[in-house]
């Protein structure tokens, strides 16, 4: 794989907590059992829709198969209290923004440039070909396994996705952690270099900033001016309802294969983006190759939550919670 040059080690106590998520992600989950008073994860399919619910609260829906947005994401994504913290969906002309209906769905995985076609913007299709493994859950944890295949507008299968998705409730707040295999079908394959590129989430209106939400970084930066473009080990996106601070924290990996740069705006739009070093730093264009006989993995934390006002998760503190 011809990594770009700008890969950055990360510090080791980030490294643990990352070891951690990624052993509980990996256990089965009949071994997650919960204590009594944890709210149990739930799964019910209907149609090409799974939806997935915490205690008495549905939390999101996965769709694996969409005729206008043409790859798998998750929609009305809410906490374990209700609130829903995406954009409608289809988003409403009363209540909404209405750009990007089509792309900016919830909560997504998506690339604006993987072997020349652009998946971010339903030019080439993104099929679900089966559940390896369907949605089983015990306790306070449950996962799914989806294949998937990424095909041109010509019909040709560029690579095929393996991802595992797992939902882990928590006091205040629940995780989405995507785990995903790419294993090139061609020779040549590569990710390009956009702003449109990896993890994804479309806020709901009330908590962007432009509504009077806030966007915060690992290292303290604070909204779009500030956060847009920079590296960051979590970037978290929230605003104050009711007298609750709710919102959603994204952390890339720490043993992806380079930092991710955060592409937030005002409007509503977070996207975790290890691919696009010339799309944010205006450097050498970056492009990372995968071998047909060296899949790529990719692997994200987004963590859902509702605490009181003006208390807006320490995340790092959170992952250092999950290593005890």
């Amino acid at each position: 794989m011809n990594v770009p040059s700008y890969r950055d080690r990360t510090a080791l106590s980030r490294h643990r907590v990352w070891v951690v998520l990624a052993w509980c992600a990996s256990l089965p989950v009949a071994c997650a059992v919960a204590a009594a008073d944890e709210p149990a994860v739930r799964f019910s399919t209907e149609g090409d829709r799974l939806d997935i619910s915490i205690g008495r609260a549905r939390v999101a829906t996965y769709a694996f198969r969409d005729k206008e947005i043409l790859r798998p994401y998750f929609s009305t994504v809410a906490t374990m209290s209700g609130r829903q913290v995406t954009r409608n969906h289809p988003p409403r002309k009363d209540a909404d923004a209405t750009d990007h209906p089509s792309m900016h769905p919830g909560i997504w995985v998506a690339f604006g440039d993987l072997g020349g076609e652009d998946f971010w913007r339903n030019k080439g299709r993104v099929i679900h070909r089966r559940f390896v493994e369907e949605a089983k859950a015990n306790g306070s944890r449950g996962a799914f396994v989806a294949e998937n295949e990424y095909v041109s507008k010509d019909g040709t299968t560029l690579c095929r996705e393996q991802c595992r998705w797992t939902v882990a409730a928590q006091a205040g707040g629940w995780w989405l952690l995507y785990d995903g295999s790419f294993t090139a079908s061609v020779d040549g394959l590569g990710f390009g270099d956009q702003e449109e590129m990896g993890l994804g989430v479309r806020m709901a209106t009330p908590f962007t900033a432009a509504n009077g939400g806030e966007i915060r970084d690992s290292a303290g930066r604070k909204n779009e001016k500030a956060v847009w473009g920079q590296q960051a080990e979590w970037c978290d996106y929230g605003g104050t309802i009711d007298g609750r601070r709710i919102g959603v924290a994204v952390v890339p990996h720490a043993e992806n294969f380079g930092r991710s740069w955060f592409h937030v705006r005002d409007y509503g739009l977070m996207v975790a983006n290890p691919f696009g070093r010339n799309a944010f730093t205006r450097g050498e264009t970056s492009r990372v190759d995968v071998p047909l006989d060296k899949p790529l993995r990719l692997r994200y934390a987004t963590f859902i939550y509702d605490a009181a006002a003006g208390e807006a998760p320490d995340v790092g503190e959170i992952y250092r919670t999950l290593e005890k």
